[in-house]
């Protein structure tokens, strides 16, 4: 058994790799215009926006770049909390596009407090719903209603790349205003499309920029069933299939996904391994490494038995290992994960 443990890409739903399996599919037909508005459909239900969701053939972070782009200006003072690799990244970007970041530092692994953000004098405020670097999960509509508060004609933006489809997402709802995400996750598909989710309120503060990267362009084809330059249209063809069986069992579905990952929180406290986030995200489950254990010889415990994990970025490289079931795992399969990584730790941890 191949054990892909890793928080993407992630052990692909069979759904999508009936689909992938399909034959070439030309962009500019009417079949792949009918493919895409269905894709887009379905990503508007996954997303829970009035708004439009748009469709990127690139990666999570090409969709978070082109919300940057898109919703602001160089010169724009935009609020960025950095509690891990990712809102790290988000800051990065804002700056790539010429716009005053402010960041809030974190420890890697905490979240940020809604009284955090409720300051004055911000266009944006920049949030990762899911932080996969450290497995922890912001009160994203907390958050979103403290900024508002303050900065009542600003923006937030959602990084959601490993909390669509595993954690309750709903823009307007949530107070936000665009959001991005990735095939590669949540989604169970293979790595190749973003996707940039706008409410209304965003669509109405468009301010594009760039080329490829230009969301009026996009929207302008998207709206027809096309898109602006050549899609990866069997990957939309996938998404479209996971989407459909997903989405009619999505309560189901979160559920599951919680409690795997809790399952492997519940293995790693009896092995007596120590959480790194200190909220935690379904996505994946983060451990820091114990006392005198390298990150190489846990990667290597799992391999013997056919399982690839991830370790730590930034500050946390070479301190944690991470797990996740976000790909297509049933019940019975989490079970067998969670027996693996006691047996793994049996190489490594001294029997008492």
């Amino acid at each position: 058994m191949d054990w892909l443990l890793t928080p993407g890409p992630v052990r692909l739903h069979p759904k999508a790799l009936e689909a992938l399996a399909r034959p070439q599919l030309h962009h500019r037909t009417e079949p792949a215009r009918a493919l895409f508005l269905k894709a887009r459909h379905l990503l508007k239900e996954a997303f829970r926006t009035e708004g439009e969701v748009l469709i990127l053939t690139g990666s999570g972070t090409l969709a978070m770049e082109a919300l940057v782009q898109n919703l602001f200006a160089p010169e724009d003072r935009v609020l960025v909390p950095v509690y891990g690799k990712f809102s790290e990244r988000f800051a990065e970007i804002a700056e790539s596009a010429g716009l005053k970041v402010e960041r809030l530092p974190y420890p890697y692994g905490a979240v940020p407090r809604p009284e955090d953000v409720a300051r004055k004098g911000y266009r944006g405020l920049l949030l990762v719903h899911s932080e996969t670097s450290t497995g922890a999960l912001v009160d994203l509509p907390a958050l979103a209603r403290a900024f508002k508060e303050e900065n009542p004609e600003g923006l937030v933006g959602a990084d959601m790349v490993t909390s669509l489809l595993l954690k309750e997402v709903a823009l307007e709802a949530f107070g936000v205003d665009a959001a991005a995400s990735g095939s590669q996750k949540g989604l169970m598909c293979p790595p190749g499309l973003g996707f940039v989710a706008l409410s209304p309120r965003a669509l109405a503060a468009l301010r594009p920029r760039g080329y490829y990267l230009d969301l009026s362009r996009e929207l302008r084809a998207q709206r027809e069933g096309e898109s602006a330059w050549t899609p990866a249209i069997n990957l939309v063809g996938a998404v479209a299939a996971v989407l459909e069986e997903v989405l009619p069992h999505l309560k189901a579905h979160l559920e599951l996904k919680a409690w795997q990952n809790e399952l492997l929180y519940g293995v790693g406290e009896a092995l007596g391994l120590r959480p790194v986030p200190e909220v935690r995200s379904p996505a994946v489950a983060a451990f820091y490494l114990p006392e005198g254990v390298a990150y190489k010889a846990v990667k290597e415990a799992f391999a013997r038995r056919g399982a690839v994990i991830a370790g730590g970025q930034g500050p946390l490289k070479g301190r944690i290992f991470r797990l996740s079931l976000m790909g297509h795992y049933d019940r019975y399969e989490a079970h067998g994960v969670a027996a693996l990584f006691q047996e793994a730790f049996s190489d490594i941890l001294p029997a008492s």
